[in-house]
């Protein structure tokens, strides 16, 4: 395992993301605890110390679900990392009542590391309203020792985060950012990363493959990479690029499952940097993945959705439509009931106001609604082909 140094802490440089924790099969929605613990198993067997959460996470579950599964550890043997949520819009804040229920929920007297959670364009004013006195109170945390270090995330675009550095930066020991190379440009996570890199804050990563965008490229971009390593996976070439930045000091991966663990501890395992031919091509790759709509499946706007839309999953499709509409995607819209469609979207806008990558969700909705009119019914597309198929076997047996 890679590590890098932090204040005289040695950090895993993977660390295992718990807001996309596996699922149970039975689609309930439930976070399968027996596959979580199994992984934190076997990350701690090879290396990795850094385990990090959220207030939000798995609707609240993710705190509870992590804590457990470390329980089994020595608490020296691993670094804990969760967030204040003030990036939520709410009557008020109250940063003691979340941090003692944080404390409670982890099983824990302490974290190693805590954030101001999204600190961006609509949670900024959260976060230095002397009212709420929120980075009072962690600076008070920490000082009576039950914060180790504290830090900030951030979706914020670079004048912002320049703002909040300028008023709060002295009390700010660590930063995580959205950083991999689509968005180092898509982005302008370059500005925000080089912005840190002066002011002498470390960076976290966060959405190091892009909500799994990087990891699932296309054939052909697939056997492009194929042929610079043969038997490196596309997601390896993501985090091989972010070894390559001498200022990211954790890289923090979302696994959702045994695969992608042992995939990225593999890649872990010692640094081989990309060459200038290899990194060459993954920009030239991100070029063209451009065009589709930048979500990460964080969930942020489906918290607020008064029609109850799993707009991940929707935008998910939308993508893929606008690259080929295939029976699969109307097989899936056909699967929801008429209230989980795109056209069920009211335009209230309170999804685009939280949404993290500025993505308007209302006009992605209305688009994909009106690409799915031009479609046929691919239910009957389907019955269709059934029909032909079992026309077809009858005619064989005859």
């Amino acid at each position: 395992m890679i590590y890098s140094e932090f204040k005289g802490e040695k950090l895993s440089l993977l660390g295992f993301g718990a807001m996309r924790l596996p699922l149970l099969p039975d689609k309930s929605g439930e976070v399968d605890e027996e596959l979580v613990g199994r992984m934190v198993d076997y990350a701690a067997a090879h290396g990795i110390n850094y385990y990090d959460t959220a207030y939000p996470y798995h609707g609240g579950k993710s705190e509870i679900i992590l804590g457990k599964a470390l329980k089994k550890l020595p608490r020296e043997s691993y670094y804990l990392a969760t967030k204040y949520p003030g990036h939520q819009i709410a009557e008020r804040y109250d940063p003691e009542a979340v941090f003692e229920e944080q404390l409670e929920k982890c099983g824990e007297e302490y974290f190693d590391f805590y954030l101001l959670h999204n600190v961006c364009e609509n949670s900024i004013g959260v976060y230095t309203d002397p009212k709420w006195k929120i980075l009072e109170y962690f600076i008070r945390q920490k000082e009576l020792g039950r914060i180790r270090h504290l830090g900030f995330s951030s979706h914020a675009m670079p004048d912002t985060l320049r703002a909040f550095l300028d008023r709060c930066g002295d009390e700010m020991e660590f930063c995580q950012i959205q950083l991999n190379y689509l968005d180092w440009t898509l982005q302008d996570a370059k500005a925000k990363y080089e912005l840190l890199q002066e002011r002498g804050i470390p960076v976290w990563v966060m959405e190091p493959v892009r909500g799994g965008m990087l990891a699932r490229l296309g054939e052909t971009d697939r056997e492009r990479l194929s042929g610079l390593r043969p038997g490196a996976s596309a997601a390896s070439f993501a985090f091989r690029w972010l070894q390559g930045l001498p200022n990211v000091g954790m890289i923090l991966s979302g696994m959702s499952d045994m695969e992608q663990m042992i995939d990225n501890v593999r890649t872990f395992e010692e640094a081989e940097p990309l060459t200038e031919k290899e990194n060459q091509a993954l920009f030239e790759i991100a070029e063209g993945l451009k065009d589709s709509v930048p979500c990460t499946a964080c969930r942020y706007c489906c918290e607020g959705c008064p029609a109850g839309l799993d707009i991940p999953t929707l935008l998910s499709l939308y993508n893929e439509s606008r690259v080929s509409l295939s029976v699969n995607i109307g097989m899936m819209i056909d699967s929801l009931p008429e209230g989980g469609r795109p056209s069920a979207c009211v335009g209230c806008g309170r999804c685009a106001k939280v949404c993290p990558q500025k993505i308007d969700i209302p006009d992605a909705m209305k688009r994909f609604a009106q690409t799915l009119e031009k479609m046929p019914h691919w239910a009957d597309v389907c019955r269709e082909r059934e029909k032909a198929a079992e026309a077809l076997r009858r005619g064989k047996k005859e």
